[in-house]
């Protein structure tokens, strides 16, 4: 019974929720819903602790319990329209319906009402008519600043009465007439009042928030707002053209082209950097992007949302699109207005006829304008950046080549390297000839470097990788170059598999192996190929006369080495949960992760990715042999158990089953002498 009536509240909460007509509506119908069970038409409304803002509820902040980042307490009020009767539960009365003057002052607007008086605009707002009355609240006409207050009252018949009209409209508009953008003539010589009617529910009339919407009365309708609005004559340019303390920007939008935007009709939002947020950048990137239109652009862009945004509208972060076509973490810490995090607008809302100003403390740089290096400052591999610049690579990561860089982590480097002429060798490898998006590279792309060596791209199911390093964060896009974050240092390929065996002493009794088995010009194969490289300790690992018989037998010694094959490249960056691979002979071979350490049929490997011109080699340190569907996975894991349950597969070339009771016999003999 329990479940039904939550299934039933869910169901009447969606229906509800998708009847109502605006985003004010469902955030009011859900306040409804929450408050409901206080009685009739009784709204639950989140406070924020320590200050008098409230909001109507929308379902994230009922489970949040937080408004720009802190706490709220709930409190449950008659909603619009409604009051509470003596002895009677919940708000069961609907207020009298009274004309606009008598309906200020039961609605928390007693200042205005009083005001409206002195100002002689009561027998208007009493009288016949159809208004809409943007009345300010009692705490918005303490909150205005006394020189404000003082110069409107000490001339009630001209100032005090048109600021009072300009809080006013000639037709009743409710909160469903109050659309996104739009704007209606006020009382005040016809100069508009601008609407946002924002996706949270908040709508504001110049940026002013409206506390209590559709107070209905007989002339025409009240709606509460939270500041006192001034009427709005000059676009967002003209803000920016005759105030000193943006005489920077004002050269630089100049110098970028933009003027005839911000003085074009829009609904912008300017995040306007003062001389100050100028003067915090070093001088000579300030210079190089002054001096460069495209990246000045880009910078200015950076700062333009497309639509605009009260900072009243603002209730948590949410990122938001700019003209340079990325986005801005747009948020709110208490009364703070935050970019990206960081509280540094100083001054907001100053309202234009085409958007919005708010003033800023700190210059926002964008990706797009940066160098190589300037990217790389103050990310996760600055270890990479210092050897880069070491290297004496520094004029390629400052200067204006088309580059992408693979930058590993700093994790990737271990503590106390030291500049050597291999080193400078490895990292000119890490530079790539051209600017590069990780979207469009594909399979076995082929990317070459400053070095002068050709890179393959690997993808797989769940990363994409270059060569042995895998890109482990999203691309830096600088202005003339990219930077790819990379989780392992490169190691570019030097020769063919057959190579890179030789060159390994471990390998040595492989290679003869190989010799033998007639593989030798298989290993110089183009490819690719993955091989699961048999070192000394696994050859040795075996009883002399096994490994003797092995050796002279080639056709069996193929059988074994090619089910250590696969013609495909996989690195261990490409290693997931189960990965599968076909070998060259026999049944599938099984991979997964644990630990940093990859394993195949539960072989580990000693060490991954050594790369090849014609594949990739894995060193491992036993001989893999097929998992038996019968033996799950800890017995498996288990040597001894593992070795016992195998037997003959002539799929790898095995035929001798004494072959595998002889290896048992070893690894038991090994262990029991380890215990001992």
């Amino acid at each position: 019974m329990q479940y039904l009536t939550l299934f039933t509240l869910a169901l009447t909460l969606i229906a509800t929720i998708c009847l109502a007509k605006s985003p004010y509506q469902s955030v009011l119908q859900h306040s409804r819903i929450r408050g409901r069970q206080h009685g009739p038409n009784v709204c639950a409304m989140q406070k924020i602790q320590g200050t008098d803002k409230k909001y109507f509820t929308n379902c994230k902040q009922w489970y949040h319990r937080k408004i720009c980042g802190k706490q709220t307490v709930i409190s449950y009020e008659c909603c619009p329209g409604y009051e509470k009767l003596p002895g009677e539960k919940g708000c069961p009365a609907a207020l009298p319906l009274v004309n606009i003057y008598n309906t200020l002052g039961m609605v928390g607007a007693a200042t205005t009402k009083m005001y409206s008086e002195r100002a002689q605009l009561r027998e208007e707002i009493e009288g016949p008519g159809s208004f809409t009355f943007f009345a300010p609240s009692n705490q918005a006409w303490a909150a205005l600043p006394t020189e404000i207050l003082d110069a409107l009252v000490s001339n009630v018949n001209i100032e005090l009465l048109n600021a009072l009209h300009y809080h006013m409209v000639n037709r009743r508009l409710t909160s469903e007439d109050l659309k996104h953008g739009s704007a209606f003539p006020s009382m005040y010589q016809d100069f508009n009042v601008h609407i946002h009617h924002y996706p949270n529910g908040i709508v504001t009339v110049n940026c002013a928030r409206l506390v209590k919407t559709d107070q209905h009365a007989t002339n025409g309708i009240v709606h509460v707002v939270d500041r006192v609005i001034t009427a709005v004559t000059n676009n967002v340019h003209t803000f920016i053209d005759t105030d000193d303390d943006l005489e920077t920007l004002r050269t630089a939008v100049a110098a970028a082209g933009l003027t005839q935007m911000l003085e074009s009709d829009g609904h912008y939002t300017v995040f306007a950097p003062t001389n100050e947020a100028f003067e915090k950048i070093p001088t000579e990137m300030l210079n190089r992007i002054l001096g460069d239109p495209v990246a000045l652009r880009d910078l200015l862009n950076y700062h333009i949302l497309k639509n605009m945004q009260c900072a009243e509208s603002i209730t948590s972060g949410s990122p938001l699109e700019t003209l340079q076509g990325t986005v801005l973490e747009v948020g709110c810490d208490g009364t703070d207005m935050t970019l990206n995090g960081k509280a540094i607008v100083q001054m907001k809302d100053q309202l234009g006829t085409n958007g919005v100003v708010h003033y800023i403390n700190e210059l926002l740089i964008p990706d797009s304008v940066k160098t190589l290096l300037e990217l790389a400052q103050g990310s996760a591999v600055t270890t990479a950046t210092k050897l880069f610049v070491d290297a004496g690579l520094g004029s390629h990561l400052s200067g204006s080549e088309a580059l992408t860089i693979l930058s590993p982590q700093n994790e990737a480097f271990k503590e106390g390297v030291t500049m050597t002429g291999e080193l400078k060798k490895l990292l000119k490898n890490h530079i790539l000839k051209e600017q590069l998006s990780s979207s469009l590279l594909y399979h076995r792309q082929e990317l070459e470097t400053l070095g002068g060596i050709k890179l393959r791209v690997l993808v797989y199911r769940n990363s994409l990788c270059i060569e042995n390093s895998c890109i482990a964060a999203h691309d830096k896009t600088g202005r003339f170059g990219s930077m790819f974050t990379v989780d392992k240092v490169l190691t570019p390929p030097m020769g063919t598999i057959m190579d890179v065996l030789k060159a390994d002493d471990r390998f040595s009794l492989l290679v003869g192996a190989i010799q033998t088995a007639g593989m030798t010009e298989l290993m110089n194969q183009a490819g690719p190929h993955t091989v699961f490289a048999l070192t000394n300790d696994a050859f040795s690992a075996l009883p002399k006369a096994d490994l003797n018989k092995l050796m002279g037998n080639p056709q069996e010694l193929a059988g074994v080495l090619k089910y250590h094959m696969a013609k495909e490249i996989l690195v261990s960056g490409g290693v997931g949960s189960h990965t599968r691979l076909k070998p060259l002979q026999g049944d599938k071979l099984e991979l997964n992760m644990r630990n940093q350490t990859v394993y195949i049929n539960k072989v580990p490997v000693v060490e991954a990715d050594l790369m090849a011109t014609n594949g990739v080699v894995h060193a491992v340190g036993a001989i893999i042999k097929p998992l038996s569907p019968k033996v799950d996975r800890e017995q498996a894991d288990d040597p001894i158990r593992t070795a016992s349950s195998m037997r003959t597969d002539s799929r790898i070339g095995v035929k001798n089953d004494d072959l595998f009771q002889k290896v048992r016999k070893s690894i038991s003999s090994r262990t029991m002498t380890r215990i001992q």
